[in-house]
């Protein structure tokens, strides 16, 4: 009979397959309230109830099905998915942009360390971003990351992260040459100090620096505030008057503001190209960390060497007051504690 009374019907037009409010309703059609209890429960604080049951909760679509399901909205995971991208939300992971307190003469400072940077590049002279890498366990641990293996066939590592007393640490500190998109990684066995840092550029300067700028006169350091290139650390200071004596340059020094690392160039520039060389690696031993960041390379053509430096630097060396001020130290007009310039004795002069 159903069937006799569809054939009395007005015919369907071509791009219909049956008539008009035919077919599942949707869920939101049989449920109305459905988006805005799901918007409740994905932002509580604004638009909901502060005391959600998903307050504390991950907000996985299961979770918030059973939620719902609970407050009277029964629908699976697969639909919640679906009305969280119609309500404008997607996958998100946490966004560092929050600076805190900023300096007030912090954009003062980046004009400064730009102005400074562009003038000796303009005079040909080096420009070397340089600070120390996260400090690395070396032997058979997980490394982040994932690389191309045989099926099932993991690489087999250590099921806790507690260090090896005989394969200790690596401490990788960089020298990002910023003219020729070269680094050099000095990695370290013993402490991040301040002789281990100076001596990384001293390393760099005579295997790179020095044949890539043999006219050069000056040689300015981009670094952070703190660590042990900090602006506050002494012995950083005169290990770098030593090395200006040793190798007759004038050093300058220009730290970024506190809290704004991530604009140094051997962050982005290096650090994050040497790990995504070695993602997935575990670094068994300090020759397959030296190897693997010796291979970093990039499309934009950044090449990378690096060496070993089993040397001892202890911590708590201090350096007096009057060695302090016997340094040949000369503070920039605009922060001096923040720029400053380090020259061979025979080159002192007042800073213009």
């Amino acid at each position: 009979m159903k069937g006799l009374r569809e054939l009395e019907e007005e015919p369907l037009t071509d791009d219909r397959i049956r008539q008009p409010g035919g077919g599942r309703k949707s869920v939101i059609e049989l449920d109305p309230e459905l988006p805005a209890a799901l918007d409740a429960l994905v932002e509580p604080d604004s638009r909901g109830d502060p005391m959600s049951p998903l307050r504390w909760t991950c907000k996985s679509t299961r979770n918030l099905a059973d939620s719902l399901s609970v407050q009277g909205h029964p629908v699976s995971h697969v639909v919640v998915a679906d009305l969280l991208h119609e309500l404008g939300f997607s996958l998100q992971a946490n966004a560092k942009t929050i600076e805190g307190k900023q300096h007030p003469d912090r954009d003062g400072q980046f004009r400064y360390i730009n102005e400074q940077v562009r003038r000796h590049l303009r005079r040909g002279e080096p420009v070397i971003s340089v600070d120390a890498k996260k400090k690395e366990l070396v032997g058979p641990y997980k490394n982040g990351g994932q690389e191309w293996r045989p099926k099932k066939q993991p690489e087999r590592v250590k099921t806790h992260d507690f260090i090896d007393k005989q394969l200790g640490k690596a401490i990788p500190y960089g020298v990002f040459d910023v003219k020729r998109n070269h680094g050099f990684v000095s990695v370290g066995t013993d402490h991040d100090t301040a002789e281990f840092a100076v001596q990384a550029i001293r390393s760099w300067w005579r295997g790179d620096g020095k044949k890539a700028y043999p006219k050069a006169k000056r040689l300015l350091i981009c670094a952070d505030a703190g660590g042990s290139n900090g602006y506050r650390v002494r012995l950083w200071k005169a290990e770098l008057a030593q090395l200006a004596e040793e190798i007759g340059l004038s050093i300058t020094v220009c730290h970024f503001p506190p809290g704004t690392s991530k604009w140094n160039k051997v962050e982005h520039r290096l650090f994050a190209a040497i790990t995504t060389n070695w993602r997935g690696k575990p670094l068994t031993s300090h020759e397959v960390v030296v190897s693997l960041i010796g291979a970093t390379t990039t499309r934009t053509g950044l090449r990378v060497r690096a060496k070993l430096d089993q040397r001892s630097y202890p911590n708590g060396v201090k350096v007096s007051d009057e060695e302090m001020a016997a340094l040949p130290l000369e503070r920039h007009k605009f922060h001096g504690d923040w720029n400053y310039t380090l020259r061979p004795r025979q080159l002192r002069r007042t800073v213009v």
